[in-house]
Formats: C-alpha cells, structure tokens, sequence
C-alpha cells in the first residue's frame, strides 16, 4: 500500500507557523493531508511542533515527533 509522508517542520523563519495558517477556513497542513487520504490510509506527518501535531492527528494522519537536531534549516528531507 502506498504511504505518504508529509514534512512540516515548526520552525519557519519567514511566514510564522506557516502549516497553520488559516486557508479558507483551514489550517494550510488539513489541504495535504485531505488529499493525501484520497489515496491511501497511510498518511505521516513529520513534525516537531505540538500544535502541527495536533492539527495532524484532528485532519487523520498518523504523527512522527522528529527531533529536534533533525529539524533545522540546514536539514534536509531526502
């Protein structure tokens, strides 16, 4: 089955908890996350911040607490 890992980092620099930010009534994270169901059961969301955590979990993925020494600017997502 195909799974769908979603990266969202807390930690923006230039637009402040940017994966929250409301977009036509939802948070920008919820678009991701609705499409990602529509194809699969198995949709992950990589984070370090609690508030994308729980937004993650209210729209049905499955969160990943990423450390915070893999979360910086210079850290890559391949």
């Amino acid at each position: 089955m195909t799974k769908v890992i979603i990266p969202a980092r807390g930690g923006s620099k230039r637009i402040p908890e940017k994966n929250l930010i409301d977009l036509n009534g939802k948070p920008l994270i919820s678009y991701a996350i609705e499409s990602s169901l529509k194809v699969t059961d198995e949709v992950y969301v990589s984070t370090n911040c609690p508030k994308i955590e729980k937004t993650s979990i209210d729209y049905g993925a499955i969160v990943i607490r990423r450390p915070e020494e893999i979360s910086t600017d210079l850290c890559k997502t391949n």
